[in-house]
């Protein structure tokens, strides 16, 4: 085994360790503020005791991830060499969407439009195409370390298969903004958005490993570490939520780290989890519209409906996460058939 599996693997342990030592007192400093969650009429009324929860909790999770990443490269960062500039990408997206995440999240607390309504969903979409785009830039012409960027490795074929840079950018785009979302409509129950994130990011961490991508590989571990430094306070009943701020960030940063390994059809299959939130939502609305007004789930997001159906909030989480780690198992032993 190569040291920097042992050494990444450290790094999100000692990140764990970090995230909850500090979250007990980030917790009391949220309920000071009085920065709870408006929860949505509109959802299952067994979530409404849920009202008043703090918020904005993915703070928790950027903070160490942010400091101990830069912290391990900026010595490297100052040579000429920028040996470890290809972590800056990853930083910045995790930086910038949970900014725009904390934005949306302030604006629900200040309910100054609907019950738990953030930012305009128009507005929120924009900023995420912008800072798609800038990433996807700096992965097509930038250095630095993105030698698997701007192409793909497709399953069961050998080789890496480069592509325009006029098709490639969209791609990207589509695939930030996308789970970006993803990741955001499946974080509805304590525990889930965490869980599903850590796995994903886990069989990234090895895809990269695999690779010779020693930065990202230390990247994913240290975000496995947050996520599960996390969890020791969102797991049910949680005594926080993670909010936009996080949310956003993890699917954003999941895509951006998928699109440096070249593994990004492997996606949807290592986070099924999240596309078959947004799968179902879609199916929803679309199947609403053709039968103009019947419904094809109990309600969506997904998980929503298996709890309408009797199973209880800590059952949806546990069985999701079954399926979410066998997924990214299955998605990890792909990568290796080339």
């Amino acid at each position: 085994m190569t040291p920097e599996l042992p050494f990444a693997l450290t790094l999100g342990a000692i990140t764990f360790l970090l995230t909850a030592i500090w979250g007990s007192p980030f917790v009391e400093v949220l309920r000071r503020l009085r920065i709870g969650k408006q929860i949505r009429e509109s959802g299952p009324q067994s979530h409404m005791v849920k009202t008043g929860t703090p918020t904005m909790g993915g703070i928790l999770i950027l903070v160490p991830v942010v400091l101990i990443t830069l912290g391990l490269n900026i010595a490297r960062l100052l040579q000429e060499s920028l040996t470890g500039s290809s972590i800056l990408l990853p930083l910045f997206v995790l930086i910038s969407f949970g900014i725009l995440g904390a934005i949306d999240d302030w604006e629900g607390i200040r309910g100054i439009r609907e019950q738990g309504e953030g930012i305009r969903a128009r507005t929120k979409f924009a900023g995420q195409v912008v800072l798609a785009v800038i990433t996807a830039l700096v992965m097509a012409f930038v250095g630095g370390g993105f030698q698997n960027a701007n192409g793909v490795y497709i399953p069961l074929v050998p080789g890496f298969i480069e592509m325009p840079v006029w098709i490639w950018i969209p791609i990207a785009v589509v695939i930030i903004v996308g789970f970006s979302n993803a990741v955001n409509i499946a974080d509805g129950l304590d525990g889930l958005s965490g869980l599903i994130t850590a796995s994903a990011f886990a069989a990234y961490g090895v895809i990269a490993q695999l690779q010779g991508q020693t930065f990202l590989v230390q990247f994913s571990f240290i975000m496995v570490g947050a996520c599960f430094g996390f969890l020791w306070y969102n797991a049910h009943p949680a005594q926080m939520f993670m909010g936009d701020v996080g949310a956003l960030a993890l699917g954003a940063a999941l895509a951006t780290v998928a699109l440096m390994t070249g593994q990004w059809l492997l996606l949807p299959l290592i986070a099924i989890i999240p596309v078959a939130e947004v799968a179902s939502v879609i199916l929803q609305v679309s199947y609403f519209r053709l039968t103009h007004g019947q419904r094809l789930f109990r309600m969506t997001p997904i998980h929503h409906h298996f709890e309408l159906g009797g199973w209880s909030e800590t059952q949806v989480v546990q069985r999701f996460w079954l399926v979410g780690i066998l997924s990214a198992m299955v998605g990890v032993s792909l990568a290796l058939l080339r």
